[in-house]
């Protein structure tokens, strides 16, 4: 998988080079890090226990088609509204977030095994990212890159093909018995054995986020980046509990991502 994704990213940075070739645009780098919060099917829904226990931590390296400028001939490109307003961004990413079950069936006044089941499962997924996003920044482009100390708010919508890692088990012992498992657990679905899986596999996901630059000098900017990253499947975190059974755990995992980055102009 490590292979397949060097190699997707090759594909990516040779499809942006081809452009540039082509067209004469200007390239920037970056790198991204910020607090991760994983919405999965650990825990009780719409607890804040829940939303601020289940977090880990997101890296990534980015890389954007300038459509505004011209890097070989440091001038502006004719100016239109998509060049002075849109840029195009592919990215690799890898976030990892440990879970556990939060709410109020583990609450400490919870004395049942299946109360100590659930406080016992822990689990934790590793989700390798690579796609594209188109950013619109509403203000123009050409005057946030000639006024330091400026900002530049923007919006973005794509897509990217993730590689998890997901793991499940109990301290009370080895998933999969009436007396480490939580019932609805122990239920089969409609592509594995029990309600919960410790096998990697791929995923699309849609990707949206809102944020801001800011002009640091002429080459260098800062950004802060909300991201939500929707997956098309409920297997991300390692539990999926049979959905015709246990409505409350239906919906796919998403995560949301809090970032701040670096971003360098290649000259």
């Amino acid at each position: 998988m490590i292979k397949q994704t060097i190699l997707t990213l090759f594909i990516l940075f040779g499809f942006s080079n081809k452009i540039n070739a082509q067209f004469g645009f200007s390239h920037e780098v970056g790198i991204i890090a910020g607090p991760v919060a994983f919405q999965s099917d650990y825990g009780e829904r719409y607890d804040l226990k829940t939303n601020s226990g289940n977090t880990g931590l997101g890296i990534g390296i980015i890389h954007y088609l300038n459509f505004s400028y011209k890097a070989e001939c440091n001038c502006f490109t004719p100016e239109t509204y998509f060049n002075d307003h849109f840029k195009l961004r592919s990215e690799l990413s890898y976030n990892k977030t440990k879970l556990e079950h939060f709410g109020e069936w583990v609450e400490p006044n919870k004395t049942s095994l299946g109360a100590d089941q659930l406080r016992a499962m822990k689990g934790s997924t590793a989700v390798t990212n690579i796609g594209m996003q188109l950013e619109y920044f509403p203000w123009s482009i050409r005057d946030f890159t000639a006024r330091i100390g400026s900002l530049g708010p923007f919006v973005s919508l794509g897509a990217q093909f993730s590689y998890y890692d997901a793991e499940a088990y109990s301290t009370m012992g080895t998933l999969g018995t009436p007396l480490t498992t939580f019932p609805k657990y122990l239920i089969p679905t409609d592509d594995r054995p029990y309600g919960f899986s410790t096998e990697g596999g791929t995923v699309w996901s849609v990707v949206s986020s809102m944020g801001t630059r800011y002009k640091l000098t002429p080459l260098r900017d800062l950004m802060i980046d909300l991201r939500f990253q929707y997956y098309f499947s409920n297997w991300v975190d390692g539990l999926n509990p049979n959905p015709a059974l246990y409505k409350e755990n239906k919906a796919n995992d998403w995560l949301v991502w809090l970032n701040v980055g670096y971003i360098y102009y290649l000259q």
